[in-house]
């Protein structure tokens, strides 16, 4: 898989390669560790973590995160997001996701092994539409697995215009569960419990809808997640009770990221989002309710360094903002 452009930021690079059916975006990224980013009790991490501040990155033996598309665009229309900029979802191939995941690895042909390879089904697209994504994580599982101690993770925002989003996420838990041995997460991004407001953001299932696609299954390693981008709607963990069960969900409180679509719709986190304040007063109730909550916070310069969740440098946006190093590109077009 050609490699187009390279970009570098603070936390890694950004890429976009050479699809069947055109240029993808993909990520190949550091990681500061969870002491320095994450409050999350129930993994013994209950201090107040200090403002998340650039720092370096653990060494990438230790963990390494690669994020890839799985469609070309997205036809989702999130209010928050800048990908449907680029165009229709249309889906990757099988060769697509395992090219982007080895050209995210060819970057540091150094490291021979990472006991934390995150990689992320999670940049463009939403990937319940796609089941290459099944096929392609045993693939890599196979091909990598003796290597890297792989954790694969589908984010999907569970949308109510997919026929076969059942039998995807039951397909995702039996490898997730039997397969990888509990080694793989599944996100649920929820957002808001408020309907009206689940609505206005993304044509997704009703959270009665999602408990009933999820019924019945259970998570060998770590729960369920439940996302919440933290932007003033509504938390409400008596509503989360009455379809999630603490005993297999988790809840994970993050920022809602600054993409172009937030900007111009002024949807954001209040107050400062690297520090801890935006979410304390929701993880207290949730943790009260009976959940495990982690809370992340982010740094400055992965929001500016447009490596969040949202965002695509495709869909005509760059790395910004002061504080972040100046931008090494490397442009790879003609070479070998």
């Amino acid at each position: 898989m050609e490699v187009k452009r390279r970009i570098e930021v603070p936390t890694g690079h950004i890429l976009i390669v050479s699809g069947e059916y055109g240029d993808l975006e993909m990520l190949s990224l550091g990681d500061y560790g969870k002491e320095v980013n994450v409050k999350a009790s129930f993994l013994g991490l209950d201090r107040t973590p200090p403002p998340v501040a650039h720092r370096s990155m653990l060494p990438l033996e230790e963990k390494w995160v690669v994020t890839v598309s799985t469609q070309y665009g997205c036809s989702m229309g999130c209010s928050f997001c800048d990908v449907p900029k680029v165009g229709p979802g249309i889906n990757a191939t099988f060769e697509d996701l395992v090219g982007q995941v080895e050209a995210g690895l060819s970057l540091h042909p150094e490291v021979e092994r990472t006991e934390r390879l995150n990689i992320h089904f999670a940049r463009m697209g939403e990937p319940t539409f796609n089941r290459s994504v099944l096929n392609a994580t045993i693939w890599l599982a196979g091909r990598y697995g003796g290597t890297h101690r792989i954790h694969p993770v589908v984010s999907t925002m569970m949308p109510h215009s997919n026929g076969k989003l059942r039998d995807f996420i039951r397909s995702w838990v039996y490898i997730k569960n039997e397969l990888l041995g509990g080694n793989a997460g599944l996100q649920l991004s929820i957002n808001s419990t408020d309907r009206a407001e689940r609505e206005a953001m993304f044509p997704a299932l009703t959270l009665r809808q999602i408990g009933d696609v999820m019924s019945g299954l259970r998570p060998k390693g770590r729960k369920f997640a439940l996302n919440f981008a933290v932007a003033g709607y509504t938390i409400d963990p008596g509503e989360l009770l009455k379809h999630f069960s603490p005993d297999d969900y988790m809840i994970k409180l993050t920022p809602m990221h600054k993409t172009a679509r937030c900007v111009e719709k002024d949807i954001k986190t209040d107050g400062d989002y690297t520090t801890y304040e935006p979410y304390e007063q929701h993880e207290k109730a949730l943790v009260e309710a009976g959940y495990d909550v982690l809370v992340f916070i982010a740094s400055r310069e992965e929001d500016e360094g447009r490596i969040t969740c949202g965002n695509a440098i495709l869909s005509g946006t760059e790395p910004f903002g002061a504080g972040m190093r100046r931008q090494n590109e490397w442009n790879g077009a003609g070479e070998e």
